[in-house]
């Protein structure tokens, strides 16, 4: 045990010092004054501006179909340039029928996915994808809003960056963050993530694990790249792997989408489940061949993707395996026992355990600031409980991987406050 608390207070020291670098550089990131990225994208005039594609995989999605649809409608891009494909499961009747009733403009056409198996998103976005026209293609979720500019801002970062560039990814956020304390805590999450610690990345040309949503692509770039690993459940976070590992880089452009944030506790056990489940799955697929891995991705996005990939499901596994331990450390002191860590890794865990977790709350609180969401900063000091429910969907997560490895835990959306008032709204 001596021995296991020393390689794990090494480890959690590594993922600490790597979170405290790309918080310093997200906080000093260019991309947030990327005035060059939106001069250039006001200026395009429309007629040179190439086809967009956009993949909305939805599955019993009727109820906010409505919401996404205004949404769509609100980008500031030709409607003779948009290509909306309303990706839809063919057993899927009451969200086709939705759709179909709607009376969609021509911009929108609905692609009907076989019944097959593997049930998941990015199974029905490989089947969609060649229905695709556009030169660039983009994924939203079905409870979307993004930003009227955004795929103005994807054309002109693309045009800006090189031919190594694949993709771009928008920021996350979310729009009901004050509805209760599980949505503030997702947000100070979501905050830290997009607007730190991605945009870090991407300065540190490492590979970026790209979110589920709003990642634009260079649609020859992902079709030459093999799209998406239709049996990993966090398949954004594998692609992007596989991007870097083929010598291609992702950016991170200054417009957001925000999105539901899940409000009760069982859905957001679920759906945390299947995205460390997922990572799971990235790190054990990329890690069966570790020295090509190593050689594609060099040094520096090696150790990256150990620290942002793999590190991140273990500690959230051995976390409530070493509360137990700092306890049992603790009565060492008092005499009760002779459990003690040797010098000097005894006084780097009590580092880890004080400063090390005081600077963790710092860096989710500092993120809300960032976007001026001041009234999120009481719920920063809960964040050490917003720990242990990731230590509950992790070992499901766990479970899950040794059980059925590739069901997709479904997200129910529309279930907010927010979206509750907007449907209201809209149907008045």
């Amino acid at each position: 045990l001596v021995a296991a608390g020393v390689i794990v207070t090494l480890l959690y020291t590594a993922s600490f010092l790597f979170k405290f670098v790309l918080t310093l550089l997200g906080a000093g990131s260019a991309v947030d004054q990327a005035s060059d990225i939106r001069e250039l994208a006001a200026s395009l005039p429309a007629e040179s501006l190439p086809v967009y594609s956009v993949l909305v995989p939805m599955y019993r999605e009727a109820r906010v179909l409505p919401l996404l649809v205004r949404a769509l409608e609100r980008l500031d891009y030709p409607a003779s340039k948009l290509d909306i494909k309303l990706v839809l499961e063919e057993d899927d009747q009451e969200t086709i029928e939705a759709a179909k009733a709607m009376r969609l403009p021509a911009t929108f056409e609905i692609v009907r996915v076989p019944a097959s198996n593997p049930r998941t998103k990015p199974k029905a976005c490989n089947y969609a994808l060649p229905f695709c026209r556009g030169e660039f293609v983009t994924i939203y979720d079905a409870e979307d809003q993004p930003e009227p500019d955004q795929l103005r801002l994807a054309v002109a970062a693309f045009q800006l960056g090189d031919n190594r560039l694949a993709c771009v990814q928008a920021r996350l956020n979310y729009f009901n963050r004050s509805e209760n304390w599980l949505t503030r805590m997702f947000t100070l999450e979501y905050s830290q993530w997009f607007d730190f610690f991605l945009p870090a990345l991407s300065r540190m040309s490492v590979p970026i694990p790209l979110g589920g949503t709003s990642n634009h692509f260079r649609i020859d770039v992902l079709r030459r790249a093999g799209a998406w690993d239709p049996f990993n459940v966090t398949e954004d976070a594998d692609l992007g792997v596989r991007l870097a590992q083929s010598g291609y880089t992702v950016g991170v452009i200054p417009s957001t989408t925000f999105e539901e944030a899940t409000s009760d506790l069982k859905s957001w056990v679920k759906q945390r489940s299947r995205w460390i489940k997922g990572y799971m799955q990235t790190w054990l697929v990329h890690m069966r061949s570790p020295i090509q891995l190593w050689r594609s991705l060099g040094t520096a996005g090696f150790l990256s993707f150990q620290a942002f990939i793999g590190l991140p499901p273990f500690t959230v596994l051995i976390n409530p395996i070493l509360w137990l331990l700092t306890l049992l450390f603790a009565t060492s002191a008092l005499g009760v026992t002779d459990w003690r860590l040797p010098e000097p890794f005894g006084a780097l865990a009590l580092f880890n355990l004080v400063i090390g977790n005081l600077l963790l709350l710092y860096f989710g609180t500092i993120a809300c600031l960032k976007r001026g969401f001041y009234d999120l900063l009481p719920s920063g000091l809960l964040m050490p409980l917003y720990w242990v429910l990731h230590s509950v969907a992790a070992y499901k997560a766990l479970w899950q991987l040794l059980h059925n490895p590739h069901h997709w835990e479904k997200t129910e959306h529309g279930k907010s406050q927010t979206s509750a008032r907007l449907l209201e709204k809209m149907a008045a």
